[in-house]
């Protein structure tokens, strides 16, 4: 079984952060493992409030996980300050971490800021270079970019300047398109749309992180960037049309929809 750690903040109602990323990890056959990297008052009907672990704590995380454990893969999600992500750089080179997938969480669904502004720079320059994917939707492509996206040329615009900003594979989400939730995959060379159905739920809380999730996991089991990127996609497609209708707000995805199948459990 590959090991696959997640670097990103808790969500305290289970459908996002950590808790979505390990239950992804789950669903998708790794072990995963957790580093804090801040604590969100949050249920589905927002984020309330968030208190970020010291970058000394993060950091030592980090150093019990790879001192101690072989990491097959690496997601990084809710990296709020400049000194969280300078630190998680640090380590993350230190151990000469593979199969990174960066999901830049700028802001929740419910308009939180969940990093500081003055860290986007600090976010492109330290880590955007280490990801094997980087994974936004299209208003933090539109923060990291300066762009306007619009249409699915300017995704593809997006996803040149994210891509030669150093990352190796650009994953720009098409969710907020208001027409079929296409995906642009860029590598340097080819563009890949990914295609799917919107599907008219109001429940999609925690699906990047789910998808980022998905995508490492699929990576540390050996799968091209493009081979894994596409089982995510499928993964969280089923999840998301057969989300959980928890809470008054935003409900979560149903990650493990498809072993509850398999174990004759009933959760639609």
């Amino acid at each position: 079984m590959k090991h696959v750690l997640t670097i990103a903040g808790s969500d305290s109602c289970g459908g996002a952060g950590i808790q979505a990323d390990l239950k992804t990890f789950s669903a998708q056959g790794t072990y995963g493992m957790s580093v804090i990297t801040a604590v969100t008052v949050q249920n589905t009907k927002g984020v309330f409030g968030c208190q970020d672990i010291t970058p000394e704590i993060i950091g030592q995380q980090i150093d019990a996980i790879f001192t101690d454990i072989e990491v097959d893969a690496v997601k990084v999600g809710m990296v709020s300050q400049i000194a969280t992500i300078c630190t998680i750089s640090e380590k993350l080179r230190q151990y000469q971490a593979k199969n990174i997938v960066i999901d830049p969480v700028m802001i929740s669904k419910s308009g939180f800021d969940l990093m500081q502004a003055q860290a986007k720079d600090t976010l492109i320059k330290e880590l955007i270079p280490l990801a094997d994917v980087v994974t936004p939707n299209l208003p933090e492509a539109e923060v990291i970019t300066g762009l306007s996206i619009k249409a699915l040329e300017d995704m593809e615009k997006a996803a040149k300047i994210i891509y030669d900003m150093g990352a190796k594979n650009v994953l720009i989400k098409g969710g907020h398109l208001e027409n079929d939730a296409t995906d642009v995959l860029f590598d340097g060379k080819d563009y890949v749309y990914l295609k799917s159905k919107r599907i008219p739920t109001k429940n999609t809380h925690g699906t990047g992180c789910t998808l980022s999730s998905a995508i490492a996991a699929n990576l540390a089991k050996g799968k091209t960037a493009k081979q894994a990127i596409a089982i995510a996609k499928e993964y969280i497609t089923i999840a998301i049309e057969h989300a959980l209708d928890i809470g008054h707000g935003v409900g979560p995805t149903n990650h493990f929809y498809q072993l509850y199948q398999k174990a004759g459990i009933q959760t639609d």
